[in-house]
């Protein structure tokens, strides 16, 4: 199906993470480092992002920016994921560029629905 690729700091959400993807077969990229995600990125053109936000620079809102600079992936979608579940947090989210917003702890349906329908559009 798609390369979907999971930036999150955590090793043990994002592994989490990368056995809900496969299991829609999705193919997930997963990078614990978030200051290599985008040279990670340009190498391998992921169909999809999900960004945690509470990571080392950049954070989550950052690298959501500098993906939107970046010409081959101002369409590619962008879904959050993170346990921030305050109003603002959303804002900056979405202003940055986010399509959705998946709060932690979440039910695994919900975010597959949310990126099967992203990637369908």
């Amino acid at each position: 199906m798609a390369k979907i690729m999971v930036v999150e700091d955590d090793r043990q959400a994002s592994l989490f993470l990368a056995e809900v993807l496969a299991t829609e077969g999705h193919t997930p990229i997963v990078v614990n480092e978030s200051s290599k995600a985008m040279a990670i990125a340009n190498a391998t053109f992921p169909d999809a992002f999900l960004l945690d936000l509470m990571m080392p620079e950049p954070d989550g809102f950052k690298l959501c920016r500098m993906l939107r600079a970046t010409p081959r992936f101002v369409s590619t979608p962008i879904i959050i994921v993170t346990a921030l579940d305050d109003t603002d947090s959303r804002i900056v989210a979405f202003g940055a560029g986010a399509n959705d917003y998946v709060v932690k702890p979440f039910h695994m349906n919900d975010l597959t629905s949310k990126v099967n329908a992203l990637l369908s559009t």
